[in-house]
């Protein structure tokens, strides 16, 4: 079965290390103090060819270096990565190459070469346009440095986003405001605009388990900034494509489509996920997190994977809508039907209709203004 070519194949390439690790983050990333960057080098290489081999003939649509903070990793890293890519598939000549960066003057500096080196759309993780906020968040930047290094991203490269979050400690509704106006004005593209999510196992998450993390915005507080946040992206021609990513005209990000629509990506590096189909299977693909065991992995067999395993089709259909429908083109019904072999029920699609949380016609499912902010209370009745 080839229900990924509904949605593409990309690549997902994670650079574990970071600087410092933020008290918010629940991320695979590490901070260390050396890294050995030929065998890290030489180890995501192999990772790529080892996993073309159960997967030839593709043509990549997309490449994606997350992290962790990829911006740290040398341009000629970069340049090696994709220039592998394309020996061992069929690069799209379209493909949208993206890089996350920090905003930092050390990683800006870099531009120049990672766009040599076949980068062409950057997202930065500037996170907050104010100063106190950022030194909460743990961020190693200034607003005044992450201003300057948006603004060399900008003249580099054709397409650039930058993410922002809200709901953080002591802010209301008028400095979300008033900061995601400043936003717009910078002539992203692109942003994604997360609320704070206080995640288990993390520094913010122990300082809350202790009754510590003080000043965060109630829930009808932050619901309320996630409404004035579609208000005002919507108003400036930014309007919501999924639940918390904003784009102008063609500017959605490619690769992130392909994992909402449910298309077919390898995942690369320490911790990295794949969705991929192989002899017309689904498989859901999981590496090693711990960078040196991920790295010994390669060493020893090839690549860093750590398990592959068959998704039968309704967990597919399942995984389908759970992506799909948070897109606001929505969710293809028969699509759905197929995978699942029948049908979602109609009684319970005809209640949420009457509702007002969905809309339901011409084979395709959307929720609605009203209901998108309660999207998993809708999926739990779905399925």
């Amino acid at each position: 079965m080839n229900d990924w070519k509904n949605a593409g194949f990309g690549v997902y390439i994670h650079w574990p290390f970071c600087l410092h690790k933020c008290p918010y983050c629940d991320f695979n990333s590490h901070v260390s103090r050396e890294i050995n960057q030929t065998a890290w080098r030489k180890a995501m290489v192999s990772d790529i060819r080892k996993s073309s081999m159960e997967l030839p003939n593709r043509r990549v649509d997309t490449v994606f270096f997350g992290g962790g903070t990829p911006s740290l990793m040398p341009p000629e890293t970069v340049a090696e990565i994709i220039t592998e890519i394309r020996k061992v598939w069929q690069l799209d000549p379209g493909a949208e190459i993206s890089l996350e960066a920090n905003p930092t003057s050390v990683e800006a500096g870099r531009f120049a070469a990672y766009a040599e080196a076949g980068v062409n759309r950057i997202s930065m993780g500037i996170q907050s346009l104010r100063d106190d906020d950022l030194k909460r968040l743990g961020r190693m930047h200034s607003v005044a440095e992450a201003r300057a290094a948006f603004d060399i991203a900008r003249h580099q490269f054709d397409r650039v986003s930058f993410d922002l979050i809200y709901a953080r400690q002591g802010q209301n509704i008028n400095d979300w405001s008033a900061e995601l106006h400043e936003a717009i004005t910078m002539a992203a593209d692109h942003l994604s605009l997360y609320q704070l999510t206080i995640e288990n196992g993390t520094r913010f998450g122990d300082l809350y388990a202790r009754g510590k993390l003080r000043g965060l915005p109630s829930d009808d507080a932050a619901a309320d900034m996630y409404l004035r946040t579609q208000e005002i992206c919507d108003s400036h021609g930014i309007p919501a494509y999924e639940t918390s990513n904003h784009a102008r005209d063609t500017a959605q990000s490619r690769h992130n489509l392909i994992y909402w629509r449910y298309g077919d990506y390898v995942g690369i590096g320490p911790g990295a996920h794949g969705r991929i189909t192989r002899d017309g299977q689904k498989l859901a693909t999981e590496s090693y997190t711990a960078p040196n065991m991920w790295l010994n992995s390669v060493k020893a067999k090839g690549w860093g994977r750590k398990s592959a395993e068959i998704i039968s089709a309704p967990d597919q259909a399942s995984e389908y809508l759970m992506m799909s429908l948070r897109l606001a083109e929505g969710s293809d019904m028969e699509r759905f039907a197929t995978l699942n072999n029948q049908p979602l029920s109609a009684k319970t699609l005809h209640e949420l209709q009457r509702d007002g949380f969905i809309t339901f016609g011409n084979r395709v499912l959307q929720t609605t203004d009203k209901g998108r902010p309660v999207l998993n209370a809708i999926l739990r009745q779905l399925l």
